[in-house]
């Protein structure tokens, strides 16, 4: 599927997010978009794994687009010149991760220097996560208040989307390796805000029986 000429990906900004400035107002809110992995473990890019009418990055795209994100940044790396001919980036600034193999922290840090310079707040998605909903998303940034990190509490555990305050940006760009945001939650426990979202984690995938779990919650499957 090659996408439309209006869906080449966007040059990426290159201020530092992390200058301090003054502004007032609603939040600028920036989503970001996690799908540089290798898909080591599926053995095949699991971006491209079809899902509904497309792929699944183009799904979880489309979710995107309807959060109200005032800027929408996309992370890749594994597999990125077939996922960029492939998947519809309109829309999204782009962030390529030559390091993606070391973990999702490098992709972290290669996506935040194309951050608008007045960004508020940073919503983390994953890409191999279509189960995700821009109400998910709503619900969390209604709920986190003044928080500097704020997580999804589903009825069996926490999940993404994660969203982050202007004053965590510096802990994320400070991240490496793999899991890194799950350990930087557990280093700050003390700062995270869980806001209640009902239903159950939406799934990712990582395995073939991921992806077939995945696709029986799509065909609404018992």
């Amino acid at each position: 599927m090659t996408p439309p000429a209006d869906a080449r990906p966007r040059q990426g900004r290159s201020p530092d997010p992390l200058t301090p400035r003054r502004r007032t107002g609603k939040p600028r809110t920036a989503g970001l978009v996690l799908a540089a992995g290798g898909s080591r473990r599926l053995g095949r890019p699991k971006q491209l794994l079809p899902y509904g009418d497309g792929v699944l990055l183009d799904a979880v795209l489309a979710t995107a687009r309807v959060c109200g994100f005032a800027q929408l940044v996309l992370a890749v790396g594994g597999s990125s010149e077939e996922v960029l001919k492939s998947v519809n980036t309109a829309g999204c600034d782009v962030a390529v991760n030559p390091d993606f193999a070391t973990g999702c922290g490098s992709s972290i840090a290669a996506a935040l220097p194309v951050l608008h310079s007045d960004t508020d707040v940073v919503v983390l998605l994953l890409g191999d996560q279509p189960g995700v909903t821009a109400e998910n998303v709503h619900r969390l940034l209604a709920g986190r208040g003044q928080a500097g990190i704020a997580v999804c509490r589903y009825d069996d555990g926490v999940g993404h989307p994660f969203a982050f305050a202007r004053s965590a940006l510096p802990s994320l760009a400070g991240l490496h390796g793999d899991k890194a945001v799950w350990k930087l939650l557990e280093e700050r426990a003390s700062e995270v805000t869980e806001v209640p979202v009902p239903g159950a984690t939406p799934l990712d995938i990582d395995t073939d029986d991921d992806y077939e779990r995945v696709l029986d919650t799509l065909r609404g499957a018992p």
